[in-house]
């Protein structure tokens, strides 16, 4: 018999994916669960935070039973703060990494005051801003911080705090991001 010369496709199907802080169901198509391992995934997640644009990339990896998906990152999309900044207001920003309990993280807040301010004032909001932010990480770990700020907790305790300096129009972290996990650490620093 003569070969084709075509491979033979494997037969693809459905594979759900639980993702834990999400009420999203996934189902990714794929040859195998072993092809999605390691693959990334982004979730819109507008629709259940009424209006306000996060998008969460996760990332997919097999547990026990299944597949499930670990966040990664979780970002403000660049046309819901354009829609928010407004003449007659200024706007503060910062980034910095810091630890948590298992990982080292990015955290990137973003705040619009009700009026023009001066850069003094500005640079108070985004001092107090990065301390409060910095103590409240190192007490948790990288899943609660990520189901805290879906929630908009910490970024309401955030806003009451700054409003003593100056009253806000808008407090919102604008990128949260794991950049190394606690065991990639302790990994380096034994090489």
């Amino acid at each position: 018999m003569a070969e084709s010369g075509k491979k033979q496709e494997a037969k693809k199907s459905f594979f759900e994916v639980k993702a834990p802080m999400t009420s999203a169901k996934i189902s990714l198509y794929a040859a195998s669960a072993q092809e999605l391992h390691g693959k990334t995934i982004l979730l819109d997640l507008t629709r259940s935070l009424r209006g306000k644009n996060l998008v969460l990339k996760m990332r997919i990896v097999p547990d026990g039973s299944g597949l499930q998906a670990e966040p990664v990152t979780l970002e403000l999309v660049g046309a819901y703060i354009r829609r928010m900044v407004r003449k007659g207001t200024d706007y503060v920003e910062d980034s910095f990494e810091t630890s948590c309990k298992d990982s080292s993280v990015v955290i990137k807040p973003f705040m619009i005051t009700r009026n023009k301010v001066s850069r003094a004032i500005r640079r108070e909001l985004r001092n107090r801003a990065r301390e409060h932010l910095v103590a409240y990480a190192t007490t948790r770990t990288v899943k609660e911080l990520f189901t805290e700020l879906i929630s908009n907790k910490i970024q309401k305790e955030l806003s009451l705090k700054l409003k003593k300096t100056y009253p806000l129009a808008l407090c919102e972290i604008r990128f949260f991001g794991i950049t190394k996990k606690k065991q990639d650490l302790a990994h380096i620093k034994n090489s």
